[in-house]
């Protein structure tokens, strides 16, 4: 009894401690902080790129350009001069994608290869239904601003303002709605344009670059990325808009060199910001 009585009073065993469950890595690409002034060495290292694939990326640019007169030609023969600068004002909507080859070109540069044009061409297969996905989503916000553009300048111009496309800027300026058309008009592509940017700051090279990623899980990390970093992607965004808008000024001409130093640039961007 004496035996089972002391045998009763032992504390009972320490149990092993519960094996707790591994610790959950986190999904998909994320985004690191970048400084303000990063856009700066994003353009340095899209020259670097262009300088080494410089007949490709002229080659690319000048097909690009052409293609901008031949949409400019194609209005004046539907006799819709007007459309061209809406049309214009969207093209910075779709460029994103247009810059797929410049993409490509930098990422087979970063592995070491010397890219072809055959290679930047083939920047629009890879991953094809992804950055076809991508095409409809910046088709449909185009197609919206050319519709919003239309509205507005019928609403205000009215139906039978047609001038020729040589006195269109002097008919524009002298007519008393200009300024409230200019300042709606502008607000309604700000908006579209800040969009655009969110979905595409990154999600295009990132699609290019990971083939199992989806449009949709790009595009978020491309909104994050610009949330995160909206100081340096306000810079990088004005740039882009202050060297294409000045590129448009010669008849397109200066598309050819900045279409490709921009979408060079674009996937140092990317590449800077989303981490790995």
């Amino acid at each position: 009894m004496g035996d089972e009585a002391a045998l009763s009073t032992q504390p009972p065993a320490a149990q092993p401690p519960a094996a707790q469950p591994p610790a959950v890595a986190p999904r998909g690409p994320r985004v690191r902080h970048v400084a303000t002034d990063r856009p700066w060495a994003w353009l340095t290292a899209g020259w670097r790129d262009m300088q080494a694939t410089r007949p490709v990326a002229l080659a690319y640019g000048g097909a690009l350009t052409l293609a901008g007169w031949v949409l400019v030609l194609l209005f004046f023969e539907a006799g819709t001069p007007w459309a061209i600068l809406p049309a214009t004002a969207g093209f910075f909507l779709v460029a994103p994608l247009l810059a797929a080859g410049f993409y490509e070109t930098s990422r087979r540069r970063e592995e070491g290869g010397s890219p072809t044009l055959a290679d930047a061409l083939g920047g629009l297969r890879r991953n094809g239904a992804q950055l076809a996905f991508m095409g409809v989503v910046l088709l449909l916000i185009h197609l919206v601003w050319v519709r919003v553009a239309g509205l507005l300048f019928a609403v205000f111009f009215g139906l039978n303002f047609s001038p020729s496309l040589a006195n269109l800027p002097m008919a524009l300026l002298r007519h008393e709605d200009f300024l409230a058309f200019l300042v709606i008009g502008t607000g309604f592509g700000f908006a579209l344009a800040a969009a655009t940017f969110a979905v595409s700051a990154v999600s295009i090279p990132m699609i290019i670059d990971k083939p199992e990623i989806t449009a949709l899980e790009a595009i978020t990390v491309s909104i994050g990325a610009v949330l995160e970093n909206w100081r340096p992607m306000t810079l990088w965004a004005g740039l882009i808009v202050l060297f294409t808008g000045l590129a448009l000024v010669p008849f397109f001409l200066g598309l050819v060199v900045v279409l490709p130093l921009i979408g060079h640039a674009t996937w140092h961007a990317y590449r800077d910001i989303v981490i790995r």
